[in-house]
């Protein structure tokens, strides 16, 4: 850890990280390891979630695998002993619900007297607050100054899919398979990402009234019955891919946990507007 100046970051919790020097030596959630390796920041270490096995997700990894970063595993199944053997100086979470960070036990850094960040990736922010903090974050912690040229690249395909979707009148409906019984559809407004495709003009499916905040859960047939041209289906490794969706609906995929950070969201809006396009 660097020695130069106290370091200090609140987090979406609301609680203040604070080290000694600006943090060398992070580790953080899969999603939140990406996005800071995008924006300029390696972690010396990620680990996953509950859904998460013992392999790195191909889906969740972004740039990780390449970058030689170590997968330590599901967050709750941290072997402790190797992760104090990392030394870090600083753990990364993400939070949904503001108050606890999402794939590791806060005890975890407690014992090992290591601060934690939580970010919020939920519906309290819109998507570009989110990648506003993560690039905070990042500076904070002595990425170098590129936010001109990634934010340039997301506005770019942000026009693009604006432009597509302004000439397109496929409706998108956004799903997680639970298997050939059983499917996640997604409420557009429960994802950040999802409310910012419908203002820039893509047709979300809602998938109506039940229970559930981020998801209604129901069969295929119910999914069939929305009528959706496209799908977005979420590729994570415990994810399941669609099953008796009517012939002629194009299939795209999804990540839920794609990186907060520009070059991560620009890749998918023009993934999304050439699937839209085809």
């Amino acid at each position: 850890m660097s020695g130069a100046q106290a370091w200090r970051f609140t987090d979406d919790r609301g609680t203040e990280a604070a080290a000694e020097g600006v943090p060398l030596r992070v580790v953080a959630y899969v999603r939140a390891g990406a996005a800071l390796l995008d924006l300029g920041v390696t972690p010396v270490a990620v680990y996953g979630s509950g859904h998460d096995g013992a392999a790195l997700d191909p889906a969740k990894a972004g740039g990780l695998r390449a970058a030689g970063v170590p997968y330590l595993g599901p967050g709750r199944a941290l072997d402790e002993e190797a992760l104090r053997e990392l030394r870090p100086d600083v753990i990364v979470d993400v939070t949904y619900d503001g108050k606890s960070p999402y794939a590791l036990d806060e005890a975890v850094a407690e014992r090992l007297g290591v601060p934690l960040a939580a970010l919020s990736v939920g519906n309290d922010l819109t998507l570009p607050a989110i990648l506003d903090r993560f690039a905070a974050l990042a500076a904070s912690l002595g990425a170098e100054p590129v936010r001109a040229a990634s934010d340039a690249e997301l506005a770019a395909a942000e026009d693009g899919l604006r432009g597509v979707a302004a000439r397109s009148a496929l409706a998108v409906l956004a799903l997680s398979g639970a298997g050939p019984e059983q499917v996640h559809l997604a409420r557009p407004q429960a994802w950040p990402e999802l409310a910012h495709l419908a203002e820039l003009g893509v047709r979300l499916v809602d998938p109506g009234p039940g229970p559930g905040a981020n998801w209604l859960t129901g069969d295929w047939a119910g999914a069939a019955g929305l009528r959706p041209d496209l799908v977005l289906f979420d590729d994570r490794e415990h994810a399941t891919r669609p099953y008796e969706l009517p012939s002629g609906v194009r299939l795209t995929p999804w990540n839920p946990e794609t990186p907060p950070s520009p070059a991560a969201y620009a890749r998918f809006f023009r993934d999304l507007a050439e699937a839209l396009a085809a």
